[in-house]
């Protein structure tokens, strides 16, 4: 008996076409089809197929899957970039040849930053995510290595990708969650800043389909390591095709400090409190002078000052930005409050919220907590 498919209109994005395509059936393989290029998104029921055809206004049209060439169906994929090889690599360089093992280690995440014209310079990357560099101490380097290989850190932060993924896409039926490029790399441990504000921990998960953690392994980073894993996981699907559009000049503070208390309330969902990022000091989690000042700023639009904001004045002065009278990681411990006050009041959980607007968990929550964005 053949097999069919049902395609949900051909739509032009820049110069390619893109498909839609759902097994019919009670729960099947959803994919975009690319070019003839399978890119898997995700599982759903015919249910959430239809909230999602109507949401998009779809067109309906059936066809045999034998005249479908280049049709294939698959689950997403995890990979997880062989960075061990690519850092001892770099630390067997000779100074001339350091930056380009650099690039060669970051090459796979260079997708990231198609937005760019002509890219950026993976090795600069590396430096701009606290990586260790050249004139790092090559035995202490090695020894931290040596510290993640006897963890199983690669195994673990890809396991519990693996395990957050299928609870969001069970929470979310319907949910457009991307193949996901991974690199874990060693931070550098002569930052200061890196060392000792933010704790041996630099992680970057906001562009659809990658996810960059730079650590210290400490002792305190190791135990936490799959709840690192989580929180920029939820970043990812939050900021994919089905979820919020991230706009450099429109985005609110609002929407940073809510994806930050939602992130950390789905890795908590695993973890209890190792999901809350360590970095954040229980005191700044509690204090309300902080909570009403991050409020103050919810409303304040442009990624160049958020960083006082959300991650602290420490990290403003870093990145040339002004401060605000806010301690490292205030951002987290409003959103974390924040968004808890919204799930408490809905009974909704942090894997259901992926995609909710920021402006909804607000309206909800700030009155909750007898506040008003323009408290002061």
């Amino acid at each position: 008996m053949q097999t069919r498919v049902t395609f949900y209109t051909a739509h032009s994005v820049t110069t390619e076409v893109v498909l839609d395509v759902l097994l019919v059936g009670s729960k099947r393989t959803i994919a975009h089809v690319l070019q003839h290029r399978t890119i898997p998104l995700i599982t759903a029921t015919p249910t959430s197929l239809a909230r999602y055809i109507n949401r998009t206004r779809l067109l309906n049209l059936e066809v045999d899957l034998n005249t479908a060439s280049g049709c294939t169906f698959r689950d997403m994929t995890i990979s997880m970039i062989d960075s061990a090889t690519g850092m001892r690599t770099m630390l067997d360089s000779p100074p001339g040849q350091w930056q380009e093992a650099a690039r060669k280690l970051w090459e796979p995440m260079a997708g990231m930053y198609f937005f760019i014209p002509g890219g950026l310079d993976m090795a600069t990357v590396h430096s701009q995510n606290f990586g260790f560099g050249p004139d790092a101490s090559r035995q202490q380097v090695n020894d931290a290595l040596y510290k993640l290989e006897e963890a199983n850190a690669w195994s673990r932060v890809e396991q519990a990708l693996a395990k957050g993924v299928q609870y969001l896409a069970t929470a979310n039926p319907g949910l457009m969650i991307p193949d996901l490029t991974v690199l874990l790399v060693l931070g550098d441990p002569s930052n200061e800043h890196f060392m000792d504000e933010v704790r041996g921990l630099s992680a970057f998960g906001g562009i659809s389909g990658y996810i960059a953690i730079t650590i210290w392994p400490t002792e305190e980073v190791l135990h936490r390591l799959e709840a690192i894993a989580l929180h920029e996981l939820h970043h990812n699907v939050r900021y994919s095709a089905d979820g919020i559009v991230w706009d450099p000049q429109t985005v609110t503070v609002g929407e940073h400090v809510v994806a930050e208390g939602l992130a950390d309330l789905f890795a908590a969902q695993f973890y209890g409190k190792r999901g809350y990022t360590h970095f954040v000091t229980d005191q700044t989690r509690s204090r309300e002078d902080v909570l009403k000042r991050v409020v103050e700023g919810l409303d304040v639009t442009g990624m160049q000052d958020f960083a006082a904001w959300v991650l602290g004045d420490s990290s403003a002065r870093l990145m040339g930005s002004k401060p605000v009278g806010l301690p490292t990681g205030a951002g987290y411990a409003a959103g974390a409050r924040i968004t808890q006050a919204y799930m408490d009041k809905t009974g909704r959980t942090a894997a259901e919220c992926v995609t909710t607007p920021a402006a909804e968990i607000l309206n909800v929550a700030l009155p909750q907590l007898g506040l008003t964005r323009h408290d002061s």
